[in-house]
């Protein structure tokens, strides 16, 4: 069991956990929540053992390996598979060891051990993640080195599930996943066979795949049984059970008081006061739960109403490179109030859909008509990079308004949720969530007549969302919405638009049938990947630039599964040839039997990678010479 009892951690002075505590029990999935900025990644750092308690103590059996996602992507020339598989480092040791190891006993440890952690069925459990969050058998044969930031945090993460460690630490896991990926994983941790503890923003995840909820408040650990939702009603239920009880003992203190003022000069009565003055001392405040509002976000209505459509697509191909489009042939319109979402892996164009529509990419061919006067506002997370970190919201709003009276700039300065002292702090000083408020007044300021929003709900907790959901639908123009949020589409799109295959169509349907496609396609993919490989499903034609192709990337990833399956082969045949060295030895069943069943069962599970090395091998031979045609 992990406990944590009364803990106290300051940081710069700062008590960020007053006197916590919560018993959390082995195979626990837990949902850890609270605002930005309380102490929840701290508390991460207390349990991983990096930072002191000034107060109380953490718990963990000691046999417990516990893991979290790395804080700086891998990078270089090994192959994402590799890197994956690298995590486990317990099967690593022992193959390494296993290539050395001559003494019989020691041969058949490892052996064993290897058939205990299943080590030999790794590669594909590996693929199978790797699958899971978005790479093609083709993408995991690639280096590190090829792939964007974005994209190899994903393959940290990868990492850090395969390793299944005892304890699992995810802190926002799915900033860096599509929608598709999000579901993905929405599914593993509700069936990760371990102990899981995740913090997270996104209510869908909290609700599908946590069974507790840990909600840091005030400095306090809450530990409830059950789901965000849940949890949610059963707070909303004690801040009015509370709200009452409040104004309840605030009436019993006004009389005990006013009997005390009355009477403790009147000689008769001067024993009945002091009692009184006694229970005024005992009765303890209630400590009522404090509701803190978040601040609305506003996005500015336009000047004007245009007529519909805003803006058409016509048979249109665009990309980066005029050989290869990502899209091609798009056909669409947009009219004034839409509410669209684009569905779709990353890497299939969506970024590149929505820079087309935001006039910042130029399409090979086809037409785009636009209405006149149209003005677009565009958000993307990449776009925080671009806030000045010397400069304060102030000055940020104060040049887009640059002959305005001081009050009026103070005045916008304060619609978009930076009142007062907080105006005139420094970029720099703000949290991920702050700076993202800030990057959305700017983006809207001039109340354009459509707004796009590329992922916006990065660093947004869960109250800071729904004041992003209400704000999009008190809105009166066009929206265009990619985000890995089901809250969110589900909270304010009306259309669904799937973009995949190089091109972009309409989904009939809600979000729950397209999330059983996912999970389909994705346990297939996970099961037959060779066909993944080849393109068949679709997957990878249509890649952005962040993700980068290759010539022939279909017939080298192929070559190499090949080679690599013959080189497993030969390493699993070095193996069985020690363990069958080890079991000719004169007299081996007699003198040492226990020792003979384990060689006997480590032949058994060698045999059995080796049949699975040789249907791979048969599996990419074929494809391979498929390929060169």
């Amino acid at each position: 069991m992990l406990s944590i009892t009364d803990i106290s951690i300051r940081i710069a002075g700062r008590l960020l956990i007053d006197e916590g505590s919560a018993q959390i029990t082995p195979g626990s999935r837990v949902g850890f929540v609270g605002r930005n900025g309380v102490g929840k990644s701290t508390l991460f750092h207390a349990l991983r053992g990096e930072l002191p308690l000034e107060t109380g103590s953490i718990s963990i059996p000691p046999r417990w390996r516990i893991g979290s996602l790395a804080q700086e992507a891998p990078d270089g020339p090994p192959s994402l598979i590799s890197v994956v598989l690298k995590a486990d480092l317990e099967r690593a040791a022992l193959l390494e060891e296993a290539e050395t190891a001559t003494d019989p006993h020691r041969i058949a440890e490892i052996q064993t051990r290897l058939v205990d952690i299943d080590a030999h069925s790794a590669p594909s459990r590996a693929a199978a993640i790797l699958s899971g969050l978005g790479f093609s058998t083709a993408d995991q044969e690639r280096s590190c080195s090829e792939f964007s930031g974005g994209w190899r945090m994903r393959v940290a993460l990868a990492a850090t599930l395969f390793s299944a460690p005892d304890l699992l630490l995810l802190d926002e896991p799915t900033n860096y996943l599509d929608l598709e990926g999000t579901l993905w994983l929405e599914d593993h941790l509700a069936n990760y066979p371990r102990t899981v503890i995740v913090i997270s923003h996104d209510r869908d995840l909290l609700d599908t795949s946590v069974d507790q909820i840990l909600h840091l408040d005030r400095g306090k650990l809450v530990h409830y049984r059950g789901t965000y939702s849940a949890y949610e009603e059963f707070r909303a239920n004690k801040e009015m059970l509370d709200a009452k009880n409040v104004k309840r003992q605030e009436a019993e203190r006004a009389r005990l008081q006013g009997f005390v003022d009355r009477f403790k000069a009147v000689a008769s009565k001067a024993r009945q006061a002091q009692s009184r003055m006694k229970m005024l001392e005992r009765m303890k405040p209630i400590n009522a739960l404090v509701n803190q509002d978040v601040r609305e976000i506003v996005f500015p209505a336009p000047e004007k109403i245009l007529s519909p459509p805003i803006l058409a697509v016509d048979n249109v191909s665009v990309g980066y490179d005029p050989a290869h489009p990502v899209l091609n042939k798009v056909t669409l319109r947009i009219d004034t109030a839409d509410r669209i979402a684009l569905l779709g892996s990353n890497g299939n164009g969506k970024s590149t859909l929505v820079k087309l529509l935001a006039n910042k990419l130029a399409p090979f061919s086809g037409s785009i008509t636009r209405a006149e006067k149209l003005s677009i506002a565009y958000f993307a997370q990449h776009q925080l990079d671009e806030l000045v970190m010397d400069a304060s919201p102030y000055d940020h709003v104060r040049k887009l308004m640059p002959d305005a009276h001081e009050s009026k700039v103070r005045a916008r300065v304060g619609s978009i949720g930076f009142s007062g002292k907080a105006g005139d702090t420094k970029v720099s000083s703000l949290s991920g969530g702050e700076k993202a408020r800030l990057l959305l007044g700017l983006a809207t300021f001039f109340g354009p007549n459509m707004i796009i929003l590329d992922e916006p709900t990065n660093h947004l907790d869960i109250d800071s969302r729904a004041a992003l959901a209400e704000a999009i639908n008190e809105y009166p123009g066009a929206v265009i919405m990619v985000s890995h949020d089901r809250y969110l589409i589900e909270a304010c799109a009306d259309q669904l638009w799937i973009v995949a295959d190089k091109t972009v169509t309409n989904f009939d349907g809600d979000l729950n049938d397209y999330r059983r496609i996912v999970m389909q396609q994705r346990g297939m993919r996970a099961s037959s990947r060779d066909r993944a490989a080849t393109g068949n499903n679709g997957q990878g034609n249509g890649r952005d630039k962040d993700k980068p192709s290759k010539p022939k990337e279909k017939k080298v990833p192929l070559k190499q599964r090949v080679a690599d399956a013959e080189a497993e082969m030969t390493r699993i045949n070095g193996i069985i040839t020690k363990i069958d060295t080890a079991l000719a030895l004169p007299g081996l069943f007699k003198k040492d039997p226990k020792q003979a069943a384990q060689l006997s069962k480590a032949r058994a599970g060698a045999e059995s990678a080796l049949a699975r090395a040789e249907e791979q091998w048969l599996a990419a031979s074929t494809l391979y010479d498929e390929a060169n045609g």
